[in-house]
């Protein structure tokens, strides 16, 4: 809280925000959102949906169903609310509601804040339902509205229904925030005016994130000193995608190929998106228990010793748009394969940082890890194009963007 300056109070609206009964969604958001909080004051609402009976599911049904939120939490210092809101899901009629309803559950935190004088300028994270809310919420309240884009735009946009309610949000926001360049293409083929849209991309804390002794990190993970690692994670932008199902289907040739071959996939627990159960299973049906070994999510302290004893980072997720998991693969010094999509191509932009494949393309994925273990990388040089895409720059950007809406409104009353 030292480096903060005097700036207009921020109010962030993100429907995903970790918390300490569901940590590992919506990290890349909190870490956007948290070094904006050491520069400008700053409060997060983070309305989560609720489904009538849900509790009662919970405890009799299904004990790994989404876990009930706390209230409130004070994380970093930053105060952080967790408002409920009613959803449907799997009635798409009524999932239409979701921005009305999403502005409902947040209205007395963000009406506490405006009385209490915390609230110049609402932040909100995802174009739908979050972007819309934050816009109905800062007409009420007489504030101006960023939306930031994150990739899930990219599912709300299957339905045009959605797609005229995100048009609304882009045609009353002050700000539009893309954090890639093929996502902001793509909010400018929604529609998202020109003039008021950006790409400020997520960063990489290159101090926390930076190569550790192998050996030492292998020992620590009871891993052989000369095997071949693959390295896995996803992230919150990814959720829903079958991005571990895909390598694991080209693990039988490459462990043929790359004998004592491991591949470590970390983040997943019960409660995720991403059907640990079902990876299990297949891991085992296609015979490859003592090839893959599944880490449950890690805080981020911890995440340096696993990338550290790896030789290849393998991100085959569809459409990514954190920058996150290739960034702080790339701070340890971690050549990657990724799919040609999304922000990949930004991050992996020369030959000697990594290896592109078309998506969807199981034959290409293989041959890439293949010819990724086989070379001799510079991993002094990779771990400087990680540290490029530090956050300062971006943060400073976010900031006086802010500012400059908060003015503009002003002038503009």
């Amino acid at each position: 809280m030292a480096e903060m300056f005097r700036g207009p109070n921020v109010g962030v609206l993100s429907g995903q925000f970790p918390c300490s009964l569901w940590p590992e969604v919506g990290q890349s958001i909190r870490e956007r959102v948290f070094r904006i909080a050491r520069r400008l004051p700053l409060s997060v609402v983070s309305p989560t949906p609720w489904v009538p009976f849900e509790d009662w599911f919970r405890e009799n049904l299904n004990p790994a169903f989404r876990p009930s939120m706390p209230e409130y939490e004070e994380q970093q210092g930053i105060p952080v609310w967790f408002p409920r809101f009613m959803t449907m899901p799997g009635l798409d009629a009524l999932r239409l509601l979701d921005g009305w309803a999403m502005a409902r559950g947040a209205h007395s935190r963000f009406k506490a804040l405006c009385n209490a004088g915390r609230l110049d300028l609402i932040d909100a994270h995802g174009a739908y339902p979050e972007g819309y809310a934050g816009v109905l919420l800062g007409r009420e309240f007489g504030v101006p509205v960023t939306i930031t884009l994150h990739g899930s735009e990219l599912v709300s946009a299957r339905d045009s229904r959605r797609v005229r309610k995100m048009r609304e949000a882009f045609g009353a926001a002050a700000r539009i925030f893309a954090v890639s360049e093929s996502l902001r293409q793509f909010a400018l083929e929604l529609g998202a005016p020109e003039n008021r849209l950006e790409v400020v991309s997520n960063g990489v804390d290159a101090e926390s994130f930076s190569p550790r002794d192998r050996n030492a990190a292998r020992a620590a993970l009871g891993l052989p000193a000369a095997a071949p690692v693959l390295v896995s994670f996803s992230s919150g932008s990814a959720t829903g995608e079958k991005s571990y199902n895909r390598l694991i289907e080209a693990l039988p040739q490459l462990s043929s190929r790359w004998p004592g071959l491991m591949c470590l996939f970390v983040g997943l627990d019960v409660s995720s998106m991403n059907r640990r159960a079902e990876l299990e299973a297949m891991t085992e049906q296609k015979g490859l228990k003592e090839t893959v070994r599944f880490i449950d999510p890690l805080p981020p302290k911890e995440m340096p010793d696993v990338l550290s004893a790896a030789d290849i980072f393998v991100f085959a997720a569809h459409h990514a748009n954190s920058a996150a998991p290739l960034l702080e693969a790339m701070a340890c010094g971690l050549p990657a394969v990724a799919f040609d999509a999304g922000i990949s191509r930004e991050i992996i932009c020369r030959p000697e940082l990594g290896e592109l494949v078309p998506y969807g393309d199981p034959t290409a994925l293989k041959t890439a890890i293949d010819l990724a273990l086989s070379k001799t990388w510079n991993r002094m040089a990779i771990r400087r194009h990680g540290e490029s895409w530090h956050w300062d720059g971006r943060v400073s950007r976010l900031c006086r963007a802010f500012s400059e809406a908060v003015a503009e409104r002003r002038v503009g009353a």
